[in-house]
């Protein structure tokens, strides 16, 4: 049912780590695409990240599909995942087939995920039943965090931590190849990544996950917002992004840029010709 690149990383559960990468265009793909990363989600935190939007549930079903094609475009090696974003099945669950296979057939994903929601378990059945490879998405979930009290850790009691269990298997059994795990202590994750045969991706829920989650735009320190606490930024990029733009305002005010190297220069004769008669 799967393609090999899902099988290969359903592989890799008890036998190496997973590494994922959030991506939403074709140059930090194609940088991606160079490296030795599993897989790359196009994540609906493009909604703030890229388009500046409040909130994930804003994005439209065009901006998700048109920046998964660009994704697309530059990722060969790795597995591409594209969110299902909230209009796509959330806000009309009977539409989330049409939406799941303009994804893949025609933006070139690889797999949807699906955050949980009261009619997840309907929507996932009704993709994987129709070929649709389906990530799952549990624990802290953007779309409907107004639902959840805001942007808190979940699963922190028995009751909340045996209902992510329940989800969770709910999931694997519906036939999700893996499922993400946001913001849930890693106590929990520990059991719940031992109660499931699929894979565990963590973001913000510790270090007992398959694998790991960031943004790609958080990892390297360029993106403005606020930064959770289960962000590591390994490179402070805006930093040194607003350092070579001083450096260009510098050159050009100072004329030493554009210089020769970077012009086009005109054959003498023609020059000559071009000054007297232009």
């Amino acid at each position: 049912m799967y393609s090999d690149k899902i099988e290969q990383l359903i592989a890799k559960k008890n036998k190496e780590k997973i590494v994922m990468l959030t991506c939403y265009d074709y140059s930090f793909a194609h940088i991606l695409n160079e490296t030795a990363i599993d897989a790359v989600l196009v994540g609906d935190s493009l909604a703030n990240v890229v388009l500046g939007l409040d909130r994930t549930k804003s994005l439209s079903f065009r901006e998700m599909h048109a920046h998964t094609k660009a994704v697309s475009r530059a990722v060969h090696r790795a597995l591409v995942i594209a969110d299902m974003p909230y209009c796509a099945y959330q806000r009309n669950p009977g539409k989330a087939y049409e939406y799941a296979r303009k994804l893949i057939d025609d933006a070139g994903a690889h797999a949807v995920k699906l955050e949980w929601f009261s009619r997840c378990p309907q929507v996932a059945e009704q993709l994987v039943r129709k070929q649709i490879p389906v990530m799952g998405h549990i624990g802290l979930t953007p779309q409907t965090v107004d639902k959840l009290g805001g942007f808190k850790v979940q699963g922190k009691d028995l009751q909340s931590a045996r209902r992510l269990k329940e989800q969770a298997r709910i999931l694997e059994d519906l036939g999700v190849f893996a499922i993400v795990f946001e913001c849930i202590p890693q106590e929990v994750t520990q059991t719940l990544t031992r109660a499931v045969k699929i894979p565990t991706i963590g973001i913000g829920s510790g270090k007992w996950c398959d694998g790991q989650i960031l943004v790609l735009y958080d990892l390297l320190g360029i993106y403005p917002g606020r930064r959770p606490k289960f962000v590591k930024t390994f490179e402070n990029l805006d930093v040194r992004i607003q350092q070579a733009v001083a450096e260009y305002v510098k050159e050009v005010k100072g004329l030493s840029f554009p210089g020769e190297e970077h012009s086009f220069l005109l054959n003498p004769e023609i020059l000559q010709k071009i000054q007297k008669y232009l």
